[in-house]
């Protein structure tokens, strides 16, 4: 939903910007069109990117992890053990798990309980270019329908009201509020 957000808000404040300085239709779409290529191209490396040194963070927390294994296995098991007495675990039980856990799978358990970490997240980065699109599409369409001399006006209220639209769904796909999530988002959107 964030992309689509990041879509609608960008593209809508560059059609506004170019509408609102009497900027010609053409002007103005190929403002709304140009901020639309940017931002979807922005959205797609900046994924790439973040996920990309995020793995590599973990990647290097891992290789780590590993060599503590191989030089102190024992003393892995006694962390591990220590993580669980943390979590409420009787010492006792806390020990017996850490040792069977770690029978099983010693650098998976450790990377999940000592680290934190689970399965490493995939960078999406087509996702979020198409997201920032479909959420850019909107206004664009708006500024090219909207009356001469009303693009700016058109698309801001078309862009509110998407944004509630969003903000809803967002909430309701994630079991919150929904009036409160909607006026969040067109709170910072407007």
């Amino acid at each position: 939903m964030s992309g689509a957000n990041d879509g609608i808000l960008s593209t809508s404040g560059l059609i506004i910007g170019v509408a609102s300085a009497n900027g010609s239709r053409e002007s103005i779409l190929i403002a709304g069109i140009s901020g639309l290529v940017a931002g979807a191209m922005s959205m797609a490396s900046g994924d790439y990117v973040s996920v990309s040194t995020q793995s590599d963070a973990e990647t290097a927390d891992v290789g780590r992890e590993r060599r503590e294994l191989a030089s102190d296995g024992a003393g892995e098991t006694k962390k591990l053990a220590a993580i669980y007495v943390q979590r409420g675990l009787d010492p006792a039980l806390a020990s017996t798990v850490a040792g069977q856990l770690m029978a099983y799978d010693a650098l998976g358990t450790l990377s999940r309980d000592e680290l934190g970490l689970s399965d490493m997240t995939a960078a999406r980065p087509i996702q979020a270019a198409l997201s920032f699109v479909a959420g850019g599409i909107p206004p664009v369409l708006i500024a090219l329908t909207a009356p001469v001399g009303w693009e700016a006006v058109a698309v801001s209220i078309v862009s509110l009201v998407f944004l509630v639209v969003l903000g809803a769904i967002g909430a309701k796909a994630g079991g919150a509020g929904m009036v409160s999530a909607a006026v969040r988002v067109v709170f910072w959107g407007a």
